[in-house]
């Protein structure tokens, strides 16, 4: 599958509102729909509506964006079928990982926004919220356009993490959770990252466990008490928004993908797939 860079973007748009290929701003979306076309993001997408609306289709879950609401696309996720309306109005910003990395690494639960962005790429903001981040948009165009400043990535830098401070905020009052304890967080953060390493070859949560040195029974107490969800529910999640995508947006048969992610047969991916969408893979790829 494609892979859509920011360094791809402003060499087709011309784009003179970024920092290297490490940030770009964008508030004339509608210039940049061709860039778009069914590819994994290589980057971090931060897309707010203020007027109109925006379709488009993240791991082949539709959405529909309206005023007020913010989509959050992170790195390797499957972004399709923009459209925009013709009253649409919004602000953009593309961030790449490394550069995501190196400005929030002290941001204290950080991962929480990011992973809450896995699982659900839109929520709404209230008219507050939807007015800092215009607000911040705005400082740090101004403040990438200006040039000849001395710190001028020091100090977008610092504006971006303070917006996202205020987003992170934000999104655990959306969520309503009590906020879980560091130890908990890193083990939730260290347990996604390694699904998100593994899910293709091992989907069983008796080895991630082992692979963190703790009991099964303490892995999924903690992880159900940070996100809501048990283990071996967040490795099916990443197990089947990859079928859809494969299914979707490759040619490779139901065979094929099969060997690819691990299952003993293909009857068996057949078995585990429609046990946890509804459908068979064979009828989700022609609907």
């Amino acid at each position: 599958m494609k892979e859509i860079t920011i360094a791809s973007i402003i060499e087709a748009n011309d784009n003179k509102c970024h920092i290297a290929n490490d940030l770009m701003l964008v508030d004339d979306f509608g210039g940049y729909i061709e860039r778009f076309k069914p590819g994994k993001l290589s980057f971090l997408l931060l897309s707010l509506c203020i007027e109109g609306h925006c379709r488009y289709t993240v791991n082949t879950v539709d959405c529909i964006a309206k005023p007020s609401d913010i989509t959050i696309v992170g790195v390797g996720q499957m972004l399709n079928g923009l459209e925009l309306s013709p009253d649409y109005r919004g602000v953009t910003i593309l961030l790449s990982y490394d550069f995501f990395k190196e400005i929030v690494r002290d941001v204290h639960e950080l991962s929480l926004l990011v992973l809450f962005a896995r699982y659900h790429p839109m929520c709404t903001l209230e008219k507050d919220d939807v007015d800092n981040i215009i607000t911040y948009f705005g400082m740090m165009k101004e403040k990438i356009q200006n040039t000849e400043h001395l710190f001028r990535r020091e100090t977008v830098s610092a504006l971006f993490t303070t917006m996202i401070y205020d987003l992170s905020n934000a999104i655990h009052r959306i969520q309503g959770n009590a906020a879980p304890s560091k130890r908990a967080e890193k083990i939730f953060t260290d347990f996604i990252h390694l699904v998100e390493d593994n899910f293709r070859k091992e989907r069983q949560v008796a080895w991630y466990s082992t692979q963190m040195c703790v009991s099964p029974k303490y892995l999924s107490e903690t992880i159900k008490s940070v996100s809501q969800r048990t283990p071996s529910e967040w490795i099916d999640h990443y197990t089947t928004l990859e079928l859809r995508n494969m299914l979707k947006n490759t040619t490779a048969s139901i065979k094929e993908i099969a060997h690819d992610m691990n299952f003993s047969s293909q009857s068996f991916l057949g078995k585990y797939f429609k046990e946890r969408t509804g459908i068979s893979p064979m009828a989700y790829r022609k609907s």
